[in-house]
């Protein structure tokens, strides 16, 4: 036994297929792992920036979508809408959109990039409720002087067609303007700002 002669050339082969085989299982046993800590598609899907198609919405007229479990309203105003939203100022709470409730992009009694085109989260900055849209400029069981917008039906608060809140209600501010971005003159991108749709 102790004239044997050592294989050196077995041993390096055993030694190099032993580490192969180690490390494939380890990497086998990390790759799982490491992608539990991934997102999952319903938690991607849930954060993920929302095209919507504007093209069929008439003069007007809103239309809700879905963004992260949200609504937003998405309305095309028309010229007399957004000519009446100055007027409204002495009867808002924060007419100049003082309150940090929009990207910084977002300027003016318009609260929007296009002024024909408003886009709120259409959750009501109170409680939570979904406010209905009454665009119809006449008086209301709930505001003889009412220009437009949107009424809160669970507690009667009240917010012009800028989504700016009035004076004497429980809301405390304005509804909030989400991200978003035209990607063309058709479609807006929710969730996405102009700088980073680049």
């Amino acid at each position: 036994m102790a004239n044997e002669v050592v294989d050196h050339s077995r041993r390096r082969f055993l030694t190099a297929a032993t580490a192969v085989v180690g490390g494939v299982g380890i990497v086998s046993a990390a790759v799982p792992f490491i992608k539990s800590w991934e997102p999952s598609a319903r938690a991607k899907a849930a954060g993920a920036p929302v095209t919507a198609d504007i093209s069929k919405i008439e003069l007007g007229q809103k239309v809700d979508y879905a963004w992260r479990g949200l609504p937003v309203f998405v309305v095309n105003r028309t010229k007399e809408q957004l000519a009446l939203l100055p007027s409204l100022d002495p009867r808002l709470t924060d007419p100049n959109s003082s309150v940090d409730q929009q990207p910084s992009y977002i300027k003016g009694v318009d609260r929007s990039i296009k002024p024909e085109w408003l886009v709120v989260v259409g959750i009501c900055t109170h409680l939570g409720c979904v406010p209905e849209f009454v665009p119809v400029i006449r008086p209301e069981s709930f505001d003889p002087e009412w220009k437009g917008g949107f009424f809160c039906p669970c507690h009667k608060s009240r917010y012009d067609l800028s989504g700016r809140v009035f004076k004497g209600v429980p809301a405390p501010k304005n509804l909030q303007v989400p991200a978003y971005h035209f990607v063309d003159d058709t479609h807006i991108q929710i969730g996405v700002d102009p700088q980073e749709a680049g």
